[in-house]
């Protein structure tokens, strides 16, 4: 990984100090943790953006770094940087490479991890360049009272776009459940933690459950929990994860893959807000607002025995529908410049690729349009100008 490792004096004088990798690539973390664990650093490893949620919930005391990678599973980057910044307001978060495992610190020459990390610990946490303000400062430009349509980490000047940040705005500061439509790649998961992050419940968890990435036979144990022996490998009892929302937002997304021997529990735990884990008697109220997303048509769904009527009303309380990127394109060169600015500081979308952009017609949406970008920025090598033949769709 090209990971210099750096001594210093002080290290020991500052302790303790949890260091978490997240990142989905379980190599860059172990390799990671095995470059940092002999500077005696606590390091603390998670695959997701809930998982490190969780570790920061449990190591909640003293200060902490977050090394992130931005290819996250469940969250956008700046999103979870938001949660982090309300939630645990004493641990600065720094972005890695996520192929080098190095800081990005917006400069030509990435930075070596362990070099910038001795520079936090001796610098008592206060080594927040320009390029990476205060999560606290940022995550505060969430606050409903913030000026404007347009919801921060959100891009659209369309006019379909300021209508839905004008009603998201609105419902956001109720406990409304809401239905997310739109195809794939449109942005849902980041419009329900927009949602989550201007609510009343911004600073409780906001728990990430994808229907359709769970084995049948282990979602309902992932949902409502178990306990000790009511199955076999259960060799404790857990909650599950929405007893883990609580007081938080719980985002079920891809509704419309859940199992239908499931809705009627999820229905029952939306009417009476209570969940009972397998093989237990007990009820436990839980207090969480839910959202939930599909890219599926839910109403035909219904009409084929697919989906459960009274579960569709139930979640289609206040339905918001995204609309695709080619309903949208005056938002395209702003959406590709934000991307090519996430992926390489400082790049530049040339002409004609711009022109290439908008000829095409983005079946796979703003995703597609992403992984783009993404593709560009490598091919660009030590270039800052994106041009056409770096652009391959």
């Amino acid at each position: 990984m090209g990971i210099a490792v750096v001594q210093s004096e002080r290290l020991e004088d500052r302790y303790p100090l949890n260091v978490i990798v997240v990142s989905p690539n379980a190599q860059l973390r172990q390799d990671l943790e095995e470059k940092l664990a002999p500077e005696r650093w606590s390091v603390l490893q998670a695959s997701s953006g809930a998982g490190a949620l969780e570790l920061l919930r449990r190591h909640e005391s003293g200060d902490g770094v977050l090394l992130l990678d931005p290819m996250l599973p469940d969250l956008e980057p700046e999103g979870f940087r938001a949660i982090v910044g309300h939630r645990f307001p004493n641990t600065q978060v720094l972005m890695l490479n996520s192929q080098t495992g190095q800081l990005l610190v917006g400069s030509a020459s990435p930075t070596p991890v362990s070099v910038k990390l001795v520079h936090v610990i001796n610098t008592g946490g206060a080594a927040r360049s320009a390029s990476f303000a205060p999560v606290a400062a940022e995550a505060a430009q969430v606050a409903p009272e913030r000026h404007g349509v347009k919801l921060r980490g959100m891009i659209g000047n369309a006019e379909s776009m300021q209508r839905i940040w004008a009603v998201t705005r609105m419902v956001a500061a109720r406990n409304t459940t809401i239905l997310v439509t739109g195809e794939s790649g449109t942005g849902k998961d980041l419009l329900a933690q927009e949602i989550h992050l201007i609510s009343p419940r911004r600073n409780q968890p906001f728990i990430v459950v994808n229907c359709s990435a769970i084995p049948e036979t282990l979602l309902e144990a992932e949902l409502f929990g178990y306990t000790k022996g009511s199955f076999t490998g259960a060799m404790q009892s857990r909650i599950g994860r929405i007893h883990a929302a609580h007081g938080g937002t719980l985002f079920l997304d891809e509704i419309g893959d859940m199992p239908l021997s499931l809705q009627s529990k999820i229905l029952r735990f939306l009417e009476q807000g209570e969940v009972q884990r397998l093989g237990g008697n007990d009820n436990l109220k839980v207090d969480v607002r839910v959202i939930a997303a599909t890219n599926a048509d839910l109403k035909k769904q219904v009409a084929n025995g697919q989906f459960r009527e009274d579960l569709y009303y139930r979640l289609a309380v206040f339905p918001i529908h995204l609309p695709p990127l080619r309903e949208r394109m005056d938002d395209l060169d702003e959406l590709a410049r934000s991307f090519a600015a996430r992926f390489l500081p400082g790049a530049a979308l040339g002409r004609e690729a711009l022109q290439i952009l908008a000829q095409h017609s983005w079946p796979g949406n703003i995703r597609e349009l992403r992984n783009a970008i993404e593709r560009a920025t490598i091919l660009v090598g030590g270039e800052r100008e994106i041009k056409a033949e770096h652009i391959l769709l």
